[in-house]
Order: C-alpha cells, then sequence, then structure tokens
C-alpha cells in the first residue's frame, strides 16, 4: 500500500508554494511547470484586458521574468499564484497603457491578418463582436472588474486581490461596470436587464 504517500508527495511537489521554493534555490524544472500550468490563463487575462495579442504576451513574460527573479514575493498565505501572477501582468499593462509613446490598447497593427494560429483567429473573431468592442470601451477600474468577475469567472475575493482593491470597491466597480454594458449594448440588443 505504497501508492498512498507516493500520490501524496507527487500532489506537494506540484504545489505552487512548493514550486516557488524551489524556483528560491535555482530549480528552473520548477518555473517550467509553473508556466505550463499558469502562462494560458495569465495571457488570457491580459488580453482581455488590452485586446493587444502582443502586449498580453509581453506581460505574461514579465509576469514569470518578475516570479524568476522575486519568487520570495509571492506569499500563499495571501492568495493563488495565478492571481498574483495575474496582479503582476496588470501592472505591466497598466504602465503601458499609462506611457504616452505606445500606441492605443486597441490598435491591431500587431495581427497578422495571415496568421491562422488559434490565438489570432479568436482575436479575429472577438475583435469583430460587439460585446469586446464595448468592454474595451468601459475604463480599465470597470474593465478589469468585467473581465475578471463575469468573463473569467474568478471568485470576487480572487478579483479583488488581482486588482489590489478591496473586496467592495471590486463588487461596486463590477457593478457599474454592467450597468455600462448595458447601456452600451442597448441601441444593438434592446434593453439588458444587467441586475
Amino acid at each position: 500500500m505504497r501508492l498512498w504517500p507516493q500520490a501524496t508527495a507527487t500532489a506537494t511537489a506540484t504545489d505552487p508554494g512548493t514550486l516557488v521554493s524551489r524556483i528560491a534555490r535555482g530549480d528552473r524544472e520548477a518555473l517550467d511547470l509553473i508556466y505550463r500550468a499558469e502562462a494560458a490563463p495569465v495571457y488570457r487575462f491580459a488580453l482581455a484586458m488590452c485586446g493587444n495579442p502582443a502586449w498580453s504576451a509581453d506581460a505574461t513574460h514579465d509576469a514569470f521574468i518578475h516570479l524568476a527573479e522575486h519568487p520570495a514575493g509571492y506569499d500563499a498565505a495571501r492568495g493563488p499564484l495565478r492571481a498574483w501572477l495575474c496582479g503582476i501582468a496588470r501592472h505591466k499593462l497598466l504602465a503601458r497603457w499609462r506611457d504616452p509613446g505606445d500606441a492605443a490598447f486597441d490598435e491591431e497593427s500587431d495581427v497578422d491578418a495571415t496568421d491562422t494560429s488559434p490565438e489570432s483567429q479568436l482575436v479575429r473573431v472577438q475583435d469583430s463582436d460587439s460585446l469586446w468592442s464595448a468592454v474595451r470601451a468601459l475604463p480599465w477600474p470597470f474593465r478589469e472588474a468585467v473581465v475578471l468577475v463575469d468573463l473569467q469567472e474568478r471568485p470576487y475575493a480572487e478579483a479583488a486581490q488581482i486588482a489590489g482593491v478591496e473586496l467592495n470597491t471590486l463588487r461596486t466597480r463590477v457593478h457599474r461596470g454592467r450597468q455600462r454594458l448595458a447601456r452600451a449594448l442597448a441601441p444593438l440588443y434592446g434593453e439588458i436587464d444587467h441586475d
């Protein structure tokens, strides 16, 4: 009956807190395991926030570079590793958004129309969708709240941690973001019940 202790040891070895500790000791395999598990969700969050695949890839990359260089910055007691990584990507996007030398978030110059990768196809479909246009038109705090809670279906507490705000502030932003979306989409779809 040695299978049970081995299964427990394997589960512990892939625990995010354990993997981050291994990264702190210079274990590249641990970083690779975290990257494989968390890169896609972090990228999807960044893409939903900015609509620019290149910026999303950069923000995701920067989040993992930060983890590799500062693993002690992650505290498992404060929340999930994915939330921490999304928070770093969020800060990178905000810094880029605030830089007047950078192009607008919705600029499509980085999207190759002949690119048939799944990510590029997804971006083209989303860009043609009126909902995504309305989401991107929201001010950053409302967009962030709606993306985290409604589109990525994160729990409110985790979304508040990523956004770096109190739980009630996030709830208010979600409510107001939904109201703005309903008003923006009303000409296309009629009155939308957002409550």
